[in-house]
């Protein structure tokens, strides 16, 4: 991977972080004025001029921004005007719940998908092929709420397996296996849902970029000297046609961050997503503003992070 490469990256990705910073800033104050957002908060008078007074809302719009800009590069995102806590806090206690949620149903489906894309394309054709293809396409096509609402109905309701929702019994346990045991319950269905939403794009990814290597002469050459099929597949098919799925899941992550939105919402599970919709439904734009910020910023940061793993995977990238 070439130093030019690199730094070429990280100016793009500098340049649309400094973009969606500055869009943040007038998209929250084109749909309503803060000051009078602040009267229908449940902040005293006293609290409300006083963040007027801290976040320069009295002033002009330029003053408003360098404020803006400086506070938020210095990590302060404001205060949540429903809870009268500092958003970041907010964010920084929501955003671990997410993580577990996007971050194991990414692995999960990833896993699954792909190897559903080999099993496909090694027996292309065939009924398996069919039947993994088509199937993971009727999921794909399904809405994250259809999913969501068909698990709780199947596994919580005519089976009751799992609970319909939070992160935790409320009146259980805190800490201690009890409780992890607990949590681990009520994030099944949740998972499973996202998984089961994801997995589909992943396996239709690998088997189309696998049918293609597999038609390529180095694979008919390895055939010809006498690699089983199995050896071939493993040591230099399967390897080749996984490099368009760190690009996917990259540009997935704000397509798993918008489900995550619409699972936690539905199962109630603490997160940034069921943070969003509350503060939407209160109106709290400290919150929104912050959740976008940080949302985006994920966006950005993993499409730079494989960015430069596919360069250094395939040099023909960097190098071109």
């Amino acid at each position: 991977m070439s130093w030019r490469h690199a730094a070429t990256r990280a100016l793009v990705a500098l340049g649309t972080l400094v973009f969606v910073l500055v869009f943040n800033f007038f998209l929250f104050r084109a749909v309503g004025d803060p000051k009078k957002d602040l009267i229908r908060s449940r902040l005293s008078p006293a609290a409300r001029q006083a963040v007027i007074r801290e976040r320069g809302l009295d002033k002009d719009k330029l003053t408003q921004f360098r404020i803006y800009v400086r506070q938020t590069l210095s990590g302060d995102l404001g205060t949540s005007t429903n809870s009268r806590k500092a958003v970041w806090d907010e964010l920084m206690a929501a955003l671990p719940n997410t993580l577990i949620l996007t971050g194991i149903a990414t692995l999960l489906s990833a896993f699954i998908g792909s190897w559903m894309g080999v099993v496909a394309a090694s027996r292309r054709g065939s009924r398996t092929d069919t039947l993994l293809t088509q199937g993971g396409l009727v999921l794909w096509s399904m809405p994250f709420f259809f999913i969501a609402i068909l698990a709780i109905w199947l596994f919580a309701v005519q089976i009751p397996l799992f609970p319909t929702g939070l992160k935790s019994t409320p009146g259980g346990a805190t800490s201690g296996p009890a409780y992890y045991r607990d949590v681990f319950e009520h994030a099944i269905l949740p998972i499973a849902t996202l998984t089961a939403s994801l997995l589909a794009q992943y396996a239709v990814i690998m088997r189309t970029t696998l049918v293609d290597v597999l038609r390529e002469d180095y694979i008919t050459t390895s055939r010809a000297i006498g690699l089983s099929r199995r050896l071939v597949m493993r040591r230099h098919a399967v390897p080749n046609a996984r490099l368009p799925m760190i690009t996917l899941v990259a540009l997935n992550i704000g397509f798993v961050l918008s489900g995550a939105f619409v699972i936690e919402s539905i199962f109630s599970w603490p997160g940034i997503g069921l943070l969003t919709i509350q503060a939407i439904d209160d109106k709290d734009y400290p919150v929104l503003q912050g959740a976008f910020l940080l949302s985006s910023a994920a966006v950005i940061i993993a499409n730079f992070g494989a960015d430069i793993l596919y360069g250094y995977l395939d040099p023909r990238v960097s190098n071109a």
